[in-house]
């Protein structure tokens, strides 16, 4: 029903994480090169359980060539810069989550080409700096599912 896209993933646990939340969520996730691990690095696994294999995860050369094979769907990036939040926006079937590198956020080019009513932003107090990846993804990711009324398979 959704997709996942991390963007040059840097630290394995988040990654494993966020694989067991795909996993559990029918999610599809893909992953953009370079990443920061191997993926059969032991946080990786450690984190992601035994859910592997229950996810359906893809690996990218570029975020082009991973949009192409999704048709182009609509992105909606999670940003700290974003200004809509996430909990009033409206999400369809097909949308894709798309969530930069845990210690850069993504690239101001990337951010600057969508729609900025499409980038979203979670709530935090006025003076933190972000949330954890996996945290960030889980809370968004169940919004979008919840107002699909947790419906599986679509």
């Amino acid at each position: 029903m959704f997709s996942l896209i991390l963007f040059e993933p840097e630290i394995p646990p988040n990654t494993g994480n966020i694989i067991r939340l795909c996993a559990n969520t029918g999610t599809m996730l893909h992953l953009i090169r370079p990443l920061g691990f191997a993926l059969d690095d032991k946080k990786l696994r450690r984190a992601g359980l035994d859910y592997r294999e229950f996810a359906d995860i893809q690996v990218h050369d570029s975020l082009d060539q991973c949009l192409d094979l999704l048709g182009r769907p609509r992105i909606l990036a999670i940003s700290t810069r974003g200004r809509t939040p996430y909990s009033v926006h409206h999400f369809i079937p097909g949308d894709t989550l798309l969530l930069g590198p845990e210690t850069r956020g993504l690239p101001d080019m990337i951010l600057q080409s969508m729609n900025p009513a499409h980038v979203l932003r979670v709530p935090m107090q006025p003076h933190s700096r972000s949330l954890n990846l996996s945290n960030t993804a889980a809370v968004v990711l169940y919004e979008a599912w919840r107002q699909q009324g947790f419906v599986t398979g679509c």
